[in-house]
């Protein structure tokens, strides 16, 4: 999308050009392509491809919710303009789909009912609670008593029936605090909203995390639901109480959160439902709106609109202006079932900002420059450590965050989006059934082990440490059940990154694996076209370099054999891709490899040897890390792994 081809650039943006009517354009742009979509009356919204699991009725409702939350913003920070009169085809739209799609089978929505099938419109009347407070004198205020009825109604749907065991919660609450504020209240609202704010407490990790339920699930729905909706109801309530006690979390959170953004506005690619894009920012834009936040206005403004830039220019949305499900465009690898054509809407919580006027201070105020730097950062709650580079390039070392309910079985397959030991700013995982990037595995009978259920060990200023059980998906059954697959009853696979400027030293300890036994280590997948990639390998090294990345995997110890891989399903970040790996028996206890992703833009830097950076050496169970700089020793790691847990000292 061409967004200075109707406005100039803005003065106060020299680095991404953006101000806040190009943010009006946007959406602007992005409701006239759904509203050609409309159902008669606009109760629904239909919007062109396969439907999800939830079929094409509660998609459209979908598509309804999520563009009407995207009006009510870009209305409700206008003082109630509408000037393409967006927002009065939502409102006809409210009255008809109220209704019900038994009334109404053209215009209607589908019942609210319990998780499961019938579910789905529970996360959407979310959408519609938060829209109509947000629009309150232009929307609910103006419908008559009947259809203001109707619609309480079918949104109370959320407060008798069962929500998923995550943020889902969130949902109910926000019905029950729009009818509250339209004196619609009741001991129903009631047990919703202390409800959710009793599990909100429940799942508070620390420095800002939640995670999205009783497990470990740490991604982007902490910033665009944990956060999102309990802040946004106290700021939107002038709760001073609440938002003294969940002001500073958001404050602490985007300290982390931000820093896992790219130099080119890209967000971390990591954990599900992806293909919301744009969503990634609400935290950020939540942060500038109530004033909860570690970012300067001028910081704020950059990320935000180098965000929203950053999709805008790599084909998110397509000729009719329509959202893909995808990443840049679209792709189908990283769709939920639960994924419909409306579902990448929920973009529209990236779209905050715009209930800040253009006098605010977000937006009279000069984007600042990133500037990145060699540095790590611990995320402890969510067993994080960011690793950012001069180039801008952010990885997120992950050893704690894998989504595994806690009654489910710790075996079978796993997730990609978030069973790897790594992610990235600029790289995708690779897709399941293809070869799998930044992992160790084990080998047996052809088969290789996956890592699901992530136990950690710790995390400290620049180390990260877990361990997993190896497990193996029966892929030769063909009607295997839940979890079934060949496991190692007592293996277990310890893993420790160190990391400092682009360079990682990831160690592997091997407990209770028979001798033999095949271990392979694999690095950063890079993906591009065929012809695009260019890999290749040495005694003890292996790498590919293409898309302005280079990946590099160099074996320090246990590891005999170099090979790159094919992974032809592609990525979001390209149709092909070529993975490193390393390999070799499981005999010594300790396997080692040094391993980095970097841009090319340095030329210099891409002809030095990793050895030349960091020099190894691995003595029992103790590992030594001395990084250099022009042969000279400027700092020390001491991985001890003698005992049950690692320690590390640096010096």
């Amino acid at each position: 999308m061409d967004l200075q081809a109707e406005l100039p650039d803005d003065a106060d943006a020299p680095i991404t050009g953006l101000g806040r009517a190009h943010w009006e354009q946007v959406a602007d742009r992005l409701l006239a392509a759904a509203a050609r979509y409309r159902t008669p009356r606009g109760g629904r919204i239909d919007l062109p491809g396969s439907p999800s699991r939830s079929g094409w009725v509660s998609d459209g409702l979908e598509g309804f919710a999520r563009t009407f939350l995207l009006s009510a913003l870009r209305t409700a920070g206008a003082g109630g303009a509408d000037p393409h009169g967006h927002l009065a085809g939502y409102v006809e739209g409210l009255a008809a789909g109220s209704a019900g799609v038994h009334a109404d089978p053209d215009d209607g929505w589908p019942p609210v009912l319990d998780i499961g099938r019938g579910g789905q419109p529970m996360v959407e009347s979310a959408s519609v609670a938060l829209g109509l407070r947000l629009t309150r004198p232009w929307s609910w205020d103006v419908l008559d008593a009947d259809a203001q009825d109707r619609l309480a109604t079918w949104l109370r749907g959320a407060l008798t029936h069962q929500p998923s065991t995550n943020n889902w919660y969130l949902f109910p609450f926000t019905v029950a605090r729009f009818l509250e504020s339209v004196g619609r209240g009741d001991e129903l609202t009631r047990r919703a909203t202390g409800r959710a704010e009793d599990l909100l407490e429940e799942w508070y990790r620390g420095d800002g995390w939640y995670s999205d339920g009783q497990h470990q699930a740490f991604d982007h729905y902490i910033g665009w639901a944990m956060h999102l909706y309990p802040v946004l109801d106290a700021h939107l309530a002038g709760d001073r109480e609440r938002l003294d006690h969940l002001g500073p979390r958001l404050r602490e959170f985007l300290v982390g959160f931000a820093a896992t953004f790219d130099a080119s506005g890209a967000p971390l690619f990591q954990g599900r439902s992806l293909t919301y894009r744009f969503a990634t920012l609400a935290a950020v834009g939540l942060g500038a709106l109530t004033g909860w936040t570690p970012l300067t206005p001028g910081q704020s403004r950059r990320l935000l609109s180098a965000g929203l830039r950053y999709f805008l220019d790599r084909g998110a949305l397509d000729a009719e202006g329509l959202l893909s499900r995808g990443w840049h465009g679209p792709h189908a690898a990283i769709v939920q079932p639960y994924s419909g054509p409306a579902s990448p809407y929920w973009a529209s919580k990236g779209f905050l900002p715009l209930l800040l006027g253009a006098d605010a201070e977000l937006w009279r105020t000069p984007e600042e420059p990133a500037a990145p730097t060699d540095r790590t950062l611990e995320i402890a709650p969510a067993g994080w450590l960011v690793q950012t580079t001069r180039d801008g390039l952010v990885r997120v070392h992950n050893h704690g965050s894998d989504d595994v309910r806690a009654w489910e079985p710790d075996a079978g397959p796993a997730n990609p989006l978030y069973a790897r030991l790594a992610y990235s700013t600029r790289t995708s995982p690779t897709a399941r059934g293809n070869v799998s990037d930044n992992e160790v595995q084990l080998e047996i009978g052809g088969v290789r082990s996956v890592r699901r259920r992530i136990h950690r060990l710790g995390t400290g200023p620049d180390w990260a440490a877990s361990w997993h059980a190896p497990r193996f998906e029966d892929r030769t059954a063909p009607a295997a059940p839940p979890g079934g697959g060949t496991n190692l009853p007592s293996a277990r696979i310890e893993s420790l990154v160190l990391a400092r400027g682009a360079v990682e030293v990831r160690v592997h300890r091997l407990h209770l694996v028979e001798p033999g036994t095949r271990v392979r280590v694999a690095g950063w997948a890079l993906s591009g076209t065929l012809d695009g990639l260019v890999a290749g390998t040495a005694e003890g090294r292996c790498e590919v370099r293409g898309a302005g990345l280079l990946s590099r995997l160099v074996a320090v110890r246990g590891l005999d054999a170099a090979r790159v891989e094919r992974a032809p399903a592609g990525t979001a970040f390209g149709p092909w891709t070529l993975v490193p790996e390393l390999s070799g028996p499981a005999d010594g206890g300790l396997v080692v490899a040094l391993a980095a992703l970097t841009g090319l833009d340095d030329a210099a830097a891409d002809q030095t040897a990793l050895e030349e950076l960091v020099r190894v050496d691995v003595v029992a169970d103790v590992v030594t890390a001395e990084w250099l700089d022009g042969g000279a020793v400027v700092a020390t790691h001491t991985l001890d792994w003698s005992g049950a847990e690692p320690r590390v000292a640096s010096r």
